[in-house]
């Protein structure tokens, strides 16, 4: 996660990492049925300094409970002060459950329990300040599984700079309930010996997984260069994105209804990806002798008409 401009102190700030709004939304799939199972979600790196979350759409919606982790403690402390219904937040670190330490970034959104690497960050603009660690904290770490709350979960997002894969690693048995997965991934290590994108996918693909889509790519362009005095421009290196992984769909035959109708639920309302949320349908359709794709296929023709 990345923050926004003014908002810590360190300007200008990098831009926020999260999924597009537009095209809008068509509908939530419980404009056409009314028997949808709720959802249980986990923010892992919850720290609000980015905005709407990917998964707001659904959980303003009243269908989804919410918990999430920051051990930031100025960060934790602003998400329980927002009161949020239907929401538990925890100041835990997750990752392999021993001794860690967080080093807080000048940018809360470049804090992480990896060392900020500033050979890398001095390449493009802004990064080597952002990244410049003003505080270390000792801490313990906590395996996703040792985290009562977090059990029975639907789906994940998380963004902790650098520190997926060991949540990943901590959390077989969580991570074997998820449907769909949101995380941020690198192509290039901001942080010294930072797991990039091909072994996050390694991971969540032994986990059951499908890589589906990026949500976007991000790129930046290399100093001294600027594109129209724009230190946030784009040009050749590609950086970091956020990537979905959806459980696999060659084992949607074997799944079961409420977990077929919660992928589409999710595939639907956050990321318009109708035509796997339509595939997930069609295997609830061969259970239970209905007709639910028939009708979302026709409902997504209506709205496009």
């Amino acid at each position: 996660m990345y923050e926004k401009e003014g908002q810590s102190g360190v300007q200008p700030q990098p831009p926020r990492t999260r999924i597009s709004k537009d095209p809008p939304m068509l509908f939530p799939l419980t404009s056409l049925f009314d028997d949808l199972p709720g959802l249980k979600l986990l923010d892992i790196g919850a720290s609000p300094i980015d905005g709407e979350p990917p998964y707001q759409a659904l959980y303003d919606g009243g269908r989804a409970e919410l918990v999430g982790f920051e051990p930031d403690p100025h960060q934790f402390q602003a998400l329980l002060d927002l009161a949020m219904p239907r929401a538990i937040f925890l100041p835990h670190a997750l990752g392999d459950g021993k001794p860690g330490e967080l080093k807080i970034c000048a940018s809360p959104g470049m804090t992480s329990l990896l060392e900020p690497d500033p050979e890398v960050l001095s390449k493009f603009h802004g990064f080597g300040d952002w990244g410049r660690v003003v505080k270390r904290e000792h801490l313990e770490t906590k395996r996703l599984d040792d985290i009562p709350e977090a059990s029975g979960s639907d789906y994940m997002k998380i963004d902790v700079q650098g520190g997926e894969l060991a949540v990943f690693e901590g959390g077989p048995n969580t991570m074997n309930g998820l449907s769909v997965v949101h995380t941020e991934v690198q192509f290039v290590p901001f942080y010294r010996d930072q797991p990039l994108f091909a072994e996050l996918d390694q991971a969540l693909r032994a986990a059951g997984f499908f890589f589906h889509r990026f949500m976007p790519i991000h790129s930046r362009v290399f100093k001294p260069m600027v594109i129209n005095q724009d230190p946030y421009a784009g040009l050749s290196q590609e950086l970091w994105s956020d990537a979905v992984y959806v459980r696999r769909f060659t084992d949607f035959e074997d799944l079961p209804v409420p977990q077929l109708l919660k992928i589409a639920v999710l595939l639907n309302d956050l990321y318009e990806s109708v035509d796997l949320a339509s595939l997930a349908l069609q295997h609830v359709d061969a259970r239970e002798g209905s007709r639910r794709q028939a009708r979302y296929l026709n409902a997504i023709e209506n709205s496009l008409a």
